[in-house]
């Protein structure tokens, strides 16, 4: 079954938040928009880049109402003795989820089973737990987190305006396309 669209499935996992240990489920994922962001793991190269990238743009996310989450297989331990020794990851003020029994993982199909890691999975899950955006990377490729911006910004607009599509680089403020009959062909 194609993941767009489809419910988050039930987990339960800890997550290390603002200096606590914190509870996350798929009800913590509900009633606001959330980006869950897989990385390989903790101490690595590439993904404190993009967790750092993330951390810098996660005001923006907060005003637009999206949490944000880091998930990785490592533990929530792990993710503190992380931030508390990277100074990118010491910027880091939304939950790092610790996915060590790879649930999480398998729920969104990113789990690399013979190396116990993830695939950098990027998913945008609407206020009802649905899955709107997934986009998947081969490990040696980062993202950007302007890029996942743009694409949170286009979900949170066509949500709001039923029967409206965003075009191919849509940007805030720019021309959407309402689809019909007479807009066949002409574009």
């Amino acid at each position: 079954m194609p993941i767009i669209n489809s419910q988050v499935k039930p987990f339960n996992a800890t997550a290390f938040h603002n200096g606590k240990f914190v509870p996350v489920t798929e009800e913590s994922l509900k009633g606001k928009w959330s980006v869950v962001a897989f990385y390989p793991a903790d101490f690595t190269f590439v993904c404190p880049t993009e967790l750092e990238d993330l951390a810098d743009h996660y005001a923006e996310f907060q005003k637009l109402g999206v949490e944000v989450y880091g998930v990785s297989t490592d533990s929530h331990f792990a993710h503190k003795a992380w931030h508390d020794t990277s100074p990118a990851i010491g910027k880091i003020t939304y939950p790092l989820i610790g996915d060590p029994t790879h649930i999480l993982s398998r729920n969104f199909d990113v789990l690399i089973d013979e190396e116990g890691m993830a695939y950098r999975g990027t998913f945008l899950i609407d206020p009802e737990g649905k899955v709107k955006v997934a986009e998947i990377h081969d490990n040696g490729i980062g993202r950007d987190a302007s890029e996942l911006m743009r694409k949170v910004k286009a979900a949170l607009y066509v949500a709001a305006h039923p029967g409206e599509v965003c075009p191919a680089k849509w940007k805030e403020g720019e021309a959407t396309l309402t689809p019909s009959l007479d807009l066949i062909g002409k574009i």
